[in-house]
């Protein structure tokens, strides 16, 4: 804790605010809020953290805060602080989930589309539907049942939707607006949950249908029926009074708040948001933090009403909305925040699952190299390969691993410019003196182990030029394959021996994916270059077609093969006459021989 900090932090007043961190370039990383400031900003600099808050702290150079009269208007502020800063420590929501919305037009003859956003356009909507699929296939029943037009510019003739009954087509009939008026309010009521009469209706026209032996007609009126029955009985749980309510539950693990939001439409629970993030502060103020943020995003409506844990300051949550907040005691509704609560920590607990199994494959690999190498753990790993056919276009790449996961901005590839000929030992040891000898003039950061794709011959040439061109005493290992190609053993030591390794083991597996990643990348610059120096080859005995020419080439016709059978005049369109008329008649002249 710098001097500045100490001085300030002497100064804080006992009262609400808010306060906002900042790192040595004066952004702003985190925004806080706090009952009593001099109490919450100090417990930052004193004390025991976990991992992730000695990050934060680490970063802070530098502190500003708001006082406020009380704690809700700290709440509200931070809010609005966090929305105009997005300080990379706070929520910030950037997955930012938007769902979909039926939506029933505002016009003479409307139309009922699918959208993802609400407009104050005087539109019916109808959502939001965290499962999109959910929202598709009831627009496409409705479609069936009601033919509302689907243009949105009246077409002159009628379309196809006309002729599968799925528009009355007041693009060329003269439609009365009051009988499509009356379609509308029956999609109205059907997406408010009052879809009893609608199916009883078509029930009637099935049975109407199947008594005038029309057989056909009969079975799309079931497959009707069936559809609604289908979409309605997949909600998950029903009230009976019909009220639209988003239900929040939470779960605190870890220092991780995991947020469920289940929305019901219509007395439905038709799906449910699942949000985790890290905290820095009491998880209660994240949640109402979270609660404020979720609602000022446009697709998120806020419905009639709110359920909320007990655990909750009920007076802030009802200042973040303008509807009712409850906190249920009893009942359906108490069941309701109960399941939102308990679906929180399945959530938090498998996420904290699958990290845990990623970790393993990772930090728990490079640990478990480590110790069977008798090394440090090798955080940061660079591994190389050669690739050539019979000495042509020889390459070498290079990638890093670090904490066992790829860092591809880091992969580096070489032409191997000294080698003539298939020699893999020297082109290794001109891209080990070129990859390190620049690490050391740049000072970038050296591996904790360097990987040859080969055997003892490739490794002993990287270690010649390492320790005797270089001075550098690094850990190098070799990558044996079987005669299947796949990776059999690592070679490692003085004396080059086989590191025992169980092949199904978590460190044998980043092996792999190590040897596997570098053959790929080798392999895929190789083949590009090859490429390009063939395409470039058959081109160079054309008089007039320097190489801008031939990659203007390349580049609108994709290969040699479509450009042997371009007419005169389509080569003319990207060269002067004479010279698209040089290489139509060079590869004429060629077919013919």
């Amino acid at each position: 804790m710098n001097e500045h900090i100490k001085e300030k932090l002497a100064l804080l007043p006992d009262q609400p605010g808010c306060y906002l961190m900042k790192n040595s370039q004066n952004q702003i990383i985190y925004v806080g809020k706090a009952k009593v400031l001099k109490n919450r900003v100090r417990s930052y600099f004193t004390g025991s953290h976990n991992t992730k808050t000695e990050l934060l702290v680490s970063e802070i150079a530098d502190f500003e805060y708001i006082v406020t009269e009380s704690n809700i208007e700290a709440l509200l502020l931070e809010i609005n602080l966090i929305k105009k800063n997005q300080p990379k420590y706070n929520i910030l929501l950037k997955d930012d989930k938007t769902y979909p919305f039926i939506k029933i037009t505002n016009e003479k003859y409307p139309r009922l589309l699918i959208t993802r956003k609400v407009l104050k356009d005087k539109a019916y909507y109808f959502g939001p539907y965290p499962n999109v699929g959910a929202a598709n296939e009831t627009k496409k029943l409705l479609d069936r049942l009601f033919p509302l037009r689907k243009c949105q510019v009246l077409p002159k003739e009628v379309c196809l939707y006309y002729h599968m009954h799925q528009c009355l087509a007041p693009c060329v009939f003269n439609v009365d607006p009051a009988e499509y008026q009356k379609m509308v309010q029956e999609i109205r009521r059907f997406l408010n949950g009052d879809y009893q009469e609608i199916r009883q209706q078509i029930v009637e026209k099935m049975q109407a249908a199947s008594e005038e032996l029309l057989f056909e007609k009969a079975a799309e009126y079931r497959d009707q029926i069936k559809a609604i029955d289908t979409i309605m009985t997949r909600q998950k749980m029903t009230q009976t009074d019909f009220v639209n309510r988003d239900v929040f539950g939470y779960y605190v693990e870890r220092g991780w708040l995991c947020v469920q939001v289940f929305f019901v439409r219509q007395g439905k629970l038709i799906q449910r948001d699942v949000t985790s993030f890290p905290i820095y502060d009491e998880p209660e103020e994240s949640f109402l933090t979270f609660m404020g943020q979720f609602y000022q995003k446009d697709e998120h409506l806020l419905p009639n009403e709110i359920l909320v844990p007990p655990s909750i300051d009920l007076e802030s949550a009802q200042a973040l909305v303008d509807c009712k907040v409850l906190q249920p005691q009893r009942g359906e509704k108490k069941k309701l925040v109960f399941l939102a609560n308990k679906n929180a920590q399945v959530a938090l607990q498998e996420k904290f699952a699958l990290i845990d199994k990623k970790q393993e494959k990772t930090l728990g690999a490079i640990q478990a190299l480590g110790d069977a190498m008798g090394i440090v753990p090798p955080t940061r790993i660079e591994a190389f390969d050669n690739s050539n056919i019979s000495g042509t276009n020889p390459v070498s790449a290079m990638v890093v691993f670090i904490d066992g996961k790829p860092a591809k901005k880091e992969y580096r590839k070489y032409k191997i410019k000294t080698v003539q000929g298939p020699d893999d030992y020297a082109s290794m040891r001109e891209v080990i003196y070129r990859r390190y000898s620049r690490v050391l003039k740049e000072g970038l950061p050296l591996p904790d182990l360097i990987i040859i794709d080969g055997g003892k011959g490739q490794v002993d040439a990287a270690k010649e030029v390492l320790e005797n061109q270089l001075g550098l005493d690094l850990p190098i290992a070799g990558l044996a394959k079987n005669d299947k190609h796949k990776t059999s053993e690592l070679l490692f030591g003085r004396e080059l021996s086989v590191v025992g390794l169980q092949h199904n083991s978590q460190a044998f597996f980043l092996l792999q994916r190590i040897q596997d990643e570098v053959h790929r990348f080798a392999i895929t610059f190789h083949r590009k270059l090859r490429s390009k120096n063939s395409f470039a080859s058959q081109l160079d005995q054309i008089a007039g077609l320097g190489p801008k020419r031939k990659q203007q080439l390349l580049k609108e016709f994709k290969s040699l093969k479509n450009i042997q059978q371009a007419t005169v005049e389509e080569l003319n369109q990207h060269l002067p006459k004479n010279v698209a008329q040089s290489v139509w008649q060079y590869f004429h002249e060629e077919n013919k021989e």
